[in-house]
């Protein structure tokens, strides 16, 4: 077995055992942690595939970006597991349901009769100068390039959706009204009160007292 073999099997099977940690830990941050992992392992796989480019974008947007964001939320919302866990062996006969219909489908779609090696043969090696970036781009923008604008247009539509949501109006939330504060001024919000003698402070008290009582009356 050669170097390349040895490699490759070992970050699979970290790829398929950290994957399996995501849905069966209980607490939420090492779910992400592991998908962390689950990712990681997968870009070394494609570089050892000779895909670069997709390793370096998984490692950088999805590791580097989305999965802090995904720590970020998980930590500040403080989820409560214990909720969300009531009801699992109710629900238990539909999840197995539901998994051996994905294996089976899966085992059907990737099973040797359609990825054999008759029916597509391992591909030669490249040449040095012929770097993925370039075959990705001359094959998503010539042959793959209208379901990449519809998959533009979806995500497009799924920013908008996600806008609209967070700036709907609901009852008992208070929002921020940029006119009110460009408008306020020093004295609307700060009132300096001058004391000269205890007899000046109960004075002023006093009257404020009684100014509140009146404002008060109909």
């Amino acid at each position: 077995m050669s170097l390349y073999q040895i490699l490759f099997y070992v970050f699979a099977s970290v790829a398929v055992i950290a994957a399996i940690r995501v849905v069966t830990v209980r607490n939420p941050v090492h779910a992400a942690l592991f998908l962390v992992l689950t990712f990681f392992s997968t870009a070394l796989v494609w570089v050892l595939m000779e895909a670069e480019f997709l390793g370096i974008v998984l490692l950088l947007v999805y590791v580097g970006a989305v999965m802090v964001l995904f720590l970020f939320v998980v930590m500040m919302l403080d989820v409560n597991i214990a909720p969300l866990r009531e009801g699992f062996i109710k629900n238990l006969p539909v999840g197995v349901f539901v998994a051996l219909v994905m294996i089976v489908e899966l085992a059907l779609i990737l099973g040797p009769a359609s990825f054999g090696l008759d029916i597509y043969p391992p591909p030669e090696p490249a040449a040095a100068q012929t770097g993925n970036t370039l075959a990705i781009g001359q094959v998503l923008y010539t042959k793959f390039v209208y379901p990449f604008e519809i998959a533009a247009f979806i995500l497009l539509v799924a920013i908008v959706a996600a806008i609209a949501l967070a700036h709907r109006r609901r009852p008992g939330v208070h929002y921020q009204d940029i006119d009110a504060q460009v408008r306020v001024r020093a004295t609307d919000r700060v009132r300096i009160a001058r004391f000269d003698d205890d007899k000046t402070r109960r004075g002023d008290i006093a009257g404020d007292s009684n100014a509140n009582q009146d404002e008060k009356k109909p």
